[in-house]
């Protein structure tokens, strides 16, 4: 890890994405096998004065864009951060390829660099946040190097386990973890199905405007490093514990290719809850596993009714131990 965390820009800035009320940071993160890396820093001060502070890590194919959730949480009296992690939305570099990575351990310094953030705003006690990959890899964060302001960690639909089916997962997998290795540029082809993505544009009867410049519909195809670096993280897991309390949160059921378009917008569309559920409860000594009912992947961005169940869980976990 290189640990630079060191300001691109030299102060805070508006961050025309989100609008009034959202400033950005850039850091530099050096280089690493593709290029120079850097990441990004967005923020939403708390509508009274906080010295505590929420950090958003996003998923895979996705960036920070959720404006809702960072408004709920500046009106509980936290002060919103979240990263666009290195190659991904705001920090995407000109000829730079979107969300190669060979270890997630490499977005520790993003994680990092949203701590020092924190830091220099007088930030003292963290909530830690992660989506899908985002919540793998803020797992693996706090399991390994935890900084000691991080005082919880909610996890959103993290990708805990795969959702390969019976001898496909079991055949397929240690062989592309093992290409992962010594062949790391090897494309792993993803399904086309646009079914999630269908469920929360827009354009496509959902409610959320973004950037599919760097959200695209259809999930990209991914290399045999990837597959090894989510695969490694996982069962690194399943070796540790996470010594602050973990919510998990999860959908009640799952959506598949050839599900109704009813179904997806209803279900989370790329993982498997049952996994998510099992694999969550073995992370930490004290896990409060919540089922959202008809949730998408992204619980933030489900159906108005169903995300505000998913924020009263969260105030309400956070309230009961003094978060």
């Amino acid at each position: 890890m290189t640990h630079l965390n060191r300001l691109s820009t030299d102060d805070w800035m508006a961050d025309n994405e989100m609008g009034h009320g959202f400033d950005m940071m850039v850091f530099d993160q050096g280089t690493d096998y593709s290029g120079p890396v850097r990441c990004s820093v967005v923020r939403k001060r708390s509508s009274t004065p906080s010295k505590k502070g929420f950090l958003y890590i996003h998923g895979f194919s996705d960036y920070f864009f959720q404006k809702e959730m960072a408004e709920q949480f500046a009106r509980h009296g936290y002060n919103f951060y979240a990263v666009d992690l290195r190659k991904y939305g705001r920090s995407i570099l000109p000829g730079q390829r979107p969300f190669e990575v060979r270890d997630l351990r490499e977005y520790f310094d993003d994680i990092r660099a949203g701590l020092a953030a924190m830091h220099s705003d007088g930030i003292e006690e963290v909530i830690l946040m992660g989506h899908s990959t985002g919540g793998l890899t803020s797992a693996l964060y706090m399991q390994t190097d935890p900084d000691p302001r991080i005082k919880g960690l909610i996890l959103n639909s993290p990708f805990l386990a795969w959702n390969i089916p019976g001898i496909k997962g079991a055949v397929a997998l240690p062989v592309v973890r093992a290409l992962g290795r010594f062949a790391p540029s090897i494309t792993v082809r993803n399904s086309p199905d646009e079914s999630y993505s269908h469920s929360i544009s827009a354009e496509h009867g959902g409610e959320w405007f973004y950037r599919k410049d760097w959200k695209p519909d259809r999930l990209p195809d991914v290399d045999s490093a990837w597959i090894r670096a989510i695969d490694i993280a996982q069962k690194a897991l399943r070796r540790g514990r996470i010594s602050v309390p973990v919510l998990l949160l999860h959908s009640d059921k799952s959506a598949y290719p050839g599900d109704s378009h009813e179904a997806f917008a209803n279900s989370d569309g790329v993982l498997n809850v049952k996994a998510i559920s099992k694999a969550g409860q073995k992370i930490g000594h004290d896990v409060t596993d919540i089922t959202i009912h008809n949730a998408l992947h992204d619980i933030i961005l489900s159906r108005p009714d169903v995300r505000a169940v998913a924020f009263t869980a969260i105030f309400d976990w956070l309230g009961a131990r003094n978060l």
